[in-house]
């Protein structure tokens, strides 16, 4: 409420519902796969029903022990990790954690991977027919063990020929993310959505490193790690713009998102969802903050819906 000329006034609120590849979310934001556990983990301080979509650790068809620790440390104004895509297998999830997220409104995108084409042909086939997936996302960072150890990801041709299988096995709507460990990461974008993608999300965590200089060891016990939080923000935002310039599918935007400002540098480049990661370590609510945030900004701009401002920039 508030006053004019002495009498009270209802404000509108803004309308933040998107959408991406016929999924209608009631808000861009939702968290990025692998820093949000299966759901479970975040309920008791986030009400999830909140969420635009709530995306799960990624999944392969086997159960995954992960990487030995250490295997996250922090860098300035970020951190390192080396997790080893841990999760609890395919089967484990349908039977113990899909009823948890099923009773809640907002819908489940469940990230995947395989370690070969079958793999991640196997595992979209069995999430096909899954009470309450309303779409996947597949993360093609990992790498091609058939192909000499590549990730799939990073070379085109392979990129696309894993897409366009899992296309065939699945009629979810279908989220691609991308790593941004490539030269021109415009044409992998390409290169899936020509395969079939639905959508495409980027970027996924930078390679980086850390020392302990007086033990003169790695600080993550697999040496390399991958890069995430605030310090990949300018990068990410860079590859997102590159990206929806290049290709014709919604892009949502991912990388160092910590406040409702961060994700709309992200949406005025044209990306029409976000998600958070790292943020939700520092605080466990950050997700519900960003979306007030976002509200409260279009409401003090005057703009009525949020997607009259995605894609908006000047350059």
């Amino acid at each position: 409420m508030s006053e004019l000329n002495g009498q009270s006034v209802k404000l509108t609120r803004p309308k933040l519902a998107v959408e991406i590849a016929g999924l209608k979310l009631k808000n861009p934001v939702m968290p990025a796969s692998g820093t949000f556990g299966y759901g479970e983990e975040y309920a008791p301080y986030l009400d999830l029903n909140q969420l635009g979509a709530i995306v799960t650790k990624g999944l392969s068809l086997n159960p995954k022990a992960g990487n030995p620790t250490p295997r996250i440390c922090e860098t300035v104004s970020g951190m390192l990790n080396a997790i080893g895509l841990q999760n609890v297998g395919i089967e484990d999830f349908i039977k113990h954690k899909m009823p948890f997220l099923d009773q809640y409104n907002s819908p489940v995108i469940v990230n995947f991977f395989g370690n070969t084409l079958e793999e991640y042909v196997e595992v979209a086939a069995r999430l096909e027919d899954v009470p309450g997936v309303a779409g996947l996302e597949m993360n093609i960072s990992c790498p091609n063990v058939k192909q000499g150890g590549i990730v799939f990801g990073t070379e085109a041709s392979a990129a696309s020929a894993v897409v366009s299988q899992v296309r065939k096995k699945t009629s979810k709507p279908l989220i691609v993310k991308l790593t941004p460990n490539v030269t021109d990461i415009r044409v992998t974008a390409k290169a899936v959505e020509d395969a079939g993608a639905d959508a495409i999300s980027l970027i996924n965590t930078l390679t980086g490193m850390a020392v302990d200089v007086k033990t003169r060891k790695p600080r993550l016990a697999n040496t390399i790690g991958g890069l995430s939080g605030p310090a990949i923000r300018p990068i990410a935002v860079r590859l997102v713009h590159q990206v929806v310039q290049a290709v014709d599918v919604p892009v949502i935007g991912i990388g160092g998102i910590s406040r409702a400002i961060d994700a709309l540098e992200f949406l005025i480049v044209g990306a029409k969802a976000v998600q958070v990661g790292t943020a939700n370590f520092v605080d466990p609510n950050a997700m519900a903050t960003i979306i007030d945030d976002l509200e409260e900004f279009c409401q003090n701009e005057g703009i009525d819906d949020i997607n009259d401002l995605i894609g908006t920039l000047d350059a």
